[in-house]
């Protein structure tokens, strides 16, 4: 019955559903996934990277978390090259909002003004919508430190705990038994890499296989978008207990 209905995107089926979008973020699930969290003094991203091949340079490639802004930051899970038009759309409007007004773009404002642009590519014929869902972490002086998710459809909304990508369902049930309202940033890490450890479909969780980025005020009060190096992942996974150290060759 549906194939009557999901050549194109402007047609609802008799039961009111929009096959393509649903098609979209079935893409996503089979995504690597990406996981958001909020601490009472900053936000906490990190996603796993898909290692297709032992030749690729993981550590030069961001493949998972890109900076908007000074005081935004996203995680990525679904097609790339998408992804990568969303993004490149949202750094231009947050600059052009910070050159008219002179002050960093609100970050709900930033992400309603992005799903406005994925929302468009579900109702005129001949668009294909975005494979993609976003985790947006920032801060800014309305509102203070924020999670948003936003899916193919447009939809967004805002988080204390947001997973993404494949086994989200498995991550979700997680956070909602482990979360606590009043974590502080070192203690969401900590979840953070648990949920990915217990969700991935890989056996071990290595620095290759993750990106980690917190968002946080400096002392001085300046937004600071901060992404883990290798080294430090691997101190942060032998300290939480989740891979054990690597053994010394004499």
């Amino acid at each position: 019955m549906s194939r009557r209905y999901d050549s194109r995107t402007t047609i609802f089926s008799p039961e009111g559903r929009l096959y393509q979008v649903e098609y979209a973020m079935e893409a996503i699930g089979n995504a690597g996934s990406a996981i958001g969290i909020l601490a009472k003094d900053g936000v906490v991203l990190i996603g796993e990277k898909k290692v297709t091949s032992k030749l690729l340079q993981t550590s030069t490639s961001a493949e998972k978390m890109y900076k908007i802004d000074d005081h935004v930051a996203c995680a990525v899970a679904g097609i790339m090259s998408d992804a990568n038009i969303l993004i490149n759309t949202a750094r231009v409007q947050a600059q052009r909002y910070t050159f008219m007004y002179q002050e960093p773009m609100p970050v709900e404002q930033l992400v309603q003004s992005l799903c406005d642009t994925k929302q468009g590519y579900t109702q005129f014929g001949g668009l294909r919508p975005f494979g993609v869902s976003f985790l947006f972490a920032g801060w800014d002086k309305n509102h203070g430190f924020q999670l948003y998710m936003s899916d193919p459809s447009g939809n967004y909304g805002g988080w204390k705990a947001a997973a993404v990508g494949a086994n989200n369902q498995a991550a979700q049930s997680i956070l909602k038994q482990d979360y606590k309202d009043d974590a502080s940033r070192e203690e969401v890490v900590e979840l953070a890499l648990k949920v990915l450890s217990k969700t991935m479909d890989s056996t071990s969780l290595t620095s290759e296989k993750l990106e980690l980025a917190e968002v946080f005020l400096t002392p001085s009060g300046s937004v600071q978008y901060h992404v883990h190096s290798p080294d430090s992942l691997t101190k942060l996974l032998v300290k939480h207990g989740v891979t054990q150290p690597a053994a010394e060759t004499s």
